[in-house]
């Protein structure tokens, strides 16, 4: 009886816990963090408000709900090369607000990108890294990068991108990274000014944050 009447009270008391946690701030939302439910941003002359969906019972994008895709990427994708969790990426969305250097990067092809994204986003497609123009082309458009007048690369102003693809298992922003035939780190990029996104899209959808697109 006493065991029973402890374990009523140990469940009472999580119980407890667990609603005061969830009604932080004395309302009852999905935060981002700890007392944050939203973020208003305005990212590459784009005005949305960050947040995730309030919605009780909502249900990831039917375009990141199956499970039989490709291997996990690693952790680590290079050395030198940060790997982002959402709030750290999100972290980066806000100083990209006011901070040029910094460049925020969906790496997919562009019917990807206009079906759904993360806003205030650039798409940078990781196809443009199989060919040396549109590499260089891209470096300098997006990233920072000067071609000199004898044909080298300036990466002295490049800017600190902040990498995302498909999700976990996409190998498009490794690619773009690392493994295209003129890939970032290939092309002399300082590794320490790339950081990578690996959850991706999957990882963003699967917790509600705002997404913009046509979404099929």
């Amino acid at each position: 009886m006493k065991f029973l009447k402890s374990t009523i009270v140990a469940l009472s008391l999580v119980a407890v816990t667990s609603s005061a946690a969830f009604a932080e701030g004395g309302d009852k939302f999905v935060a981002i963090s700890s007392g944050v439910k939203s973020i208003e941003m305005n990212l590459n002359g784009e005005k949305f408000t960050l947040m995730r969906n309030q919605t009780a019972g909502n249900k990831i994008s039917a375009l990141y709900d199956t499970t039989d895709r490709g291997a996990p990427q690693p952790i680590v994708i290079a050395p030198g090369v940060e790997t982002l969790g959402e709030l750290e990426f999100i972290e980066l969305m806000k100083k990209a607000q006011t901070d040029s250097n910094i460049a925020i990067i969906d790496s997919r092809k562009p019917g990807w990108f206009a079906r759904l994204r993360i806003p205030g986003a650039v798409n940078v497609p990781f196809t443009d890294f199989n060919e040396k123009d549109s590499a260089i082309s891209a470096m300098e458009d997006e990233m920072g990068v000067v071609q000199k007048d004898d044909g080298t690369l300036d990466f002295t102003n490049a800017k600190t991108l902040a990498l995302y693809c498909n999700g976990y298992w996409c190998g498009q922003t490794p690619g773009m990274v690392k493994k295209a035939k003129f890939a970032l780190l290939k092309m002399g990029y300082p590794a320490e000014k790339i950081k990578y996104y690996r959850g991706g899209m999957q990882a963003w959808t699967s917790l509600g944050f705002t997404v913009v697109g046509s979404g099929n």
